[in-house]
């Protein structure tokens, strides 16, 4: 066709004609079309072979009677989905392909129910009805081949049997897809899967403990929250028909969190996580997190730094790494870090042997443990030490003088030089022993103290190590606050009597006698000295008043002697139930918690892994969290295949425009979609243009994900604004491809936002890698 229109003089000669109900497109002389008026597949088609033959967009759309939008949309349905997106299939699509079909007829011809029918093949069973109904009363030709066999999807009952293994499924949710490849390299599949229930459920436990941690990332907070998600659309998300409902949801983690470990589920996680992103500093951060309890149930009492007093509560110490991800974790009774610090040392201890184990090395080598002041005491330094573990603290208490002079000592971070002045020495730490102190000085005088067992890092290291600890309060607010750690987990608590140990009055009494007993006693002595020492009193008066005061302090001695022997058999603590026979305590039910502590940390590591990739192309500190949370709240198609599962995700709403809500988007047209040539002459760029696909291409979890959501960024009328280098040559790249498509569709750029030659310059230098 392209070499019948050589010579043609120009493209004005394109013409349409209607006769007898069939369209006639010519050029000139030459028919180029013809097809039904009514056929809009041919016309659509007629689209793009015109404008592929360099006729603009605006020329054919005046041929054709059609909007310049619907024919660059055409010309975009053609270059993503082929010749297949011109045709858009009309009516509502069926659940039931002709396969799934024919599985149910031969599964109705052995007797099996249409409920039955329905659960393996993940739709209701009023829907196999119809389908199986319309099948018997079509007319059947004797010119039609059989059908050829269809291998069962199932022969029986399976854990997982509502799962879809292909199609397409529409979500909202689609973002949530980008969590997959982190899942799939900590080896999520593989510490859910335990076989904990034994015999085989609707929701097996990889899908009930995926859907559950999906939930959570989507910012649920509590698992009750789930009634507020689209069960069919999140299901799409995990591989399900619908996740469970919230009682069916309930039921199956209160069952899984008893028929298994969920401590080793999570070390299992956590080990994959290190095993395939290894740390490059063996620093660990450790700290309790006080969550307070306002029911009516007799929980034990700790401190809470919010209110300042003790209240009513449960205690979480977590573990992190360096880098903020969450690798430890242990919960109970509130009992200060000094105590719940082993416990939580020895889970982390475990997470790295088990790490050490599936990447076949000798060990991490020695960790460097790192807390605050309510852990610094003696008994937690000695305990670390027979760990063989390294530590490093604030020192408690005010600062003492030096006594060695100061030094500069520095250390390379981040590419950058840090340099501080450190006074370097040994001290004695009663109950410990010898332990390193370095002051760290601020304009020239001393600023804080830390306490090591580290004697071979620079202090200025230690000192920088130690600061990062923050990173560990900053995981405590942001699973405060998007992953619903201080949610109440469940209802039903153990009530039992109490019998943690309480101060004994018996001994708060008796040392009440000994501190009157020692009141007269040192009454009675100071009343003999005056006497010896009063000048004013006759001698024979004194030695006749001397012998009865000496006796009052032969009598108060006895009396103290006396208190102090009925004191020492009195024990200081006795349990709360033997002092007060009423006193009970509740203790929550710990597994289902640590579960749901372990799918929390599960999304939040996720999030945190998935976040810190899409910043390279971010490049933005402050709102790349913030981004990341509502790139997974971003719609589109899930296409499951069998070898491979395909995303495809909505464009991000247009900057300055509202997103129709919920109810407005019912009856309202969708939004009017941007010319290449408007987005070409926009102000924004997004941030992550189509390279970043690439990326995620790569996962082992086989999720391609397209069209990231991207965060707008400013580029002024005047040229390029503050833009970091490595996302100029993708805003170059993507410039240039849509001027490209402006020119092709003959549109004109006129605007004042027009890039000046000077930028379009640049931008072709940068392109080009000239960076």
């Amino acid at each position: 066709m392209a070499e019948m229109l050589a010579g043609m003089p120009e493209p004005a000669d394109l013409r349409r004609a209607e006769v007898d109900g069939r369209m006639v497109v010519t050029v000139g002389s030459t028919v180029l079309f013809d097809y039904a008026s009514a056929d809009a597949g041919m016309r659509n088609l007629a689209v793009v072979v015109l404008t592929g033959l360099r006729f603009t967009g605006q020329r054919v759309a005046e041929v054709l009677e059609l909007s310049e939008e619907y024919v660059a949309r055409l010309r975009t349905r053609a270059r993503e989905q082929g010749s297949a997106g011109l045709v858009r299939r009309r009516g509502r699509p069926t659940k039931l392909t002709d396969a799934m079909l024919a599985q149910a007829g031969r599964w109705r011809a052995e007797g099996v129910s249409n409920v039955e029918i329905g659960r393996r093949l993940g739709v209701h069973d009023s829907t196999v009805s119809r389908a199986l109904a319309a099948v018997a009363m079509a007319p059947v030709s004797a010119e039609q081949p059989a059908p050829a066999p269809v291998e069962p999807a199932m022969t029986e009952p399976v854990p997982g049997a509502v799962r879809d293994v292909q199609g397409a499924r529409a979500t909202r949710y689609a973002g949530a897809m980008l969590l997959h490849p982190f899942f799939d390299r900590a080896g999520v599949a593989a510490a859910f899967s335990g076989g904990h229930l034994g015999p085989a459920r609707r929701y097996d436990d990889v899908g009930v403990l995926t859907a559950t941690t999906v939930a959570l990332a989507l910012g649920i907070g509590s698992v009750e929250g789930a009634k507020h998600l689209i069960r069919g659309e999140v299901g799409a998300v995990v591989g399900l028909a619908a996740i469970p409902e919230l009682r069916t949801l309930r039921e199956r983690l209160s069952a899984i969190a008893q028929g298994s470990d969920p401590l080793g589920v999570h070390r299992a996680v956590a080990a994959g996580m290190l095993a395939a992103d290894a740390c490059p500093e063996q620093v660990y951060f450790v700290d309790d997190h006080f969550v307070p309890y306002a029911g009516a149930r007799p929980l034990a009492k700790g401190y809470d730094t919010k209110r300042g007093k003790a209240s009513r509560g449960r205690a979480d110490t977590l573990v992190v790494d360096h880098t903020g991800r969450a690798v430890a974790f242990t919960s109970g009774e509130p009992k200060g870090l000094s105590v719940s610090l082993p416990d939580a040392l020895a889970a982390l201890q475990a997470v790295l042997a088990d790490t050490a184990g599936r990447t076949a090395t000798a060990g991490p080598g020695r960790l460097l443990l790192g807390f605050d002041r309510g852990g610094a005491f003696p008994v937690t330094f000695a305990h670390c030490r027979d760990a063989e573990v390294d530590w490093v603290s604030y020192r408690r208490g005010p600062l003492v003088a030096p006594q060695s002079p100061p030094r500069r000592s520095w250390v390379a971070r981040d590419g950058r030089r840090i340099t501080m002045t450190v006074a370097d020495e040994t001290v004695q730490i009663a109950g410990y022993g010898p332990a390193r102190q370095l002051t760290v000085y601020e304009h020239g005088a001393p600023a804080l103290q830390i306490l090591t067992s580290d004697s071979t890092a620079p202090g200025a290291k230690l000192a920088c190590w130690l600061r990062d600890r923050w990173r560990i309060e900053n995981a405590f607010k942001y699973l405060s606050d998007h992953h619903g750690i201080d949610w109440l987990t469940d209802y039903a608590m153990a009530i039992a009597a109490d019998t943690a140990l309480v101060a004994n009055p018996a001994r708060q009494a008796a040392r009440a006698g000994v501190r009157t007993a020692e009141g007269t006693l040192t009454a009675a002595e100071q009343a003999l000295a005056r006497t010896l020492t009063d000048t004013t009193i006759t001698v024979p008066a004194k030695n006749s008043a001397l012998p009865g005061l000496q006796r009052d302090v032969e009598r108060a001695a006895a009396a103290l002697a006396a208190a102090k022997t009925d004191l020492a058999p009195i024990p200081a603590k006795l349990p709360a139930n033997v002092v007060d026979p009423t006193a009970r305590r509740a203790t929550p039910r710990l597994a289902q918690r640590a579960l749901q502590m372990a799918c929390r940390l599960l999304a939040y590591n996720a999030e945190h892994w998935l976040a810190n990739r899409l910043n390279t192309y971010l490049g933005d500190p402050d709102e790349y969290r913030a981004i990341t949370r509502h790139l997974l709240h971003t719609g589109g198609v899930v296409h499951y295949r069998h070898d491979s599962i395909h995303v495809e995700l909505d464009p991000p709403t247009a900057p300055g425009s509202a997103a129709p809500s919920d109810c407005s988007s019912t009856n309202s047209p969708p939004p009017r979609r941007t010319s290449p040539a408007t987005a070409a002459r926009s102000v924004t760029r997004s941030a992550i243009d189509h390279s970043a696909q690439s990326q995620f291409r790569r996962s082992e979890a086989g999720a391609r994900c397209q069209r990231p959501r991207a965060r707008a960024t400013e580029r002024s009328n005047r040229g390029i604004s503050r833009t970091e280098p490595g996302r100029l040559p993708v805003i170059a790249a993507s410039v240039e491809r849509d001027l490209s498509m402006a020119r092709a569709n003959g549109e004109k750029c006129h605007l004042v936002e027009k890039p000046s030659p000077a930028e379009l310059a640049v931008l072709r230098c940068l392109a080009a890698g000239l960076s």
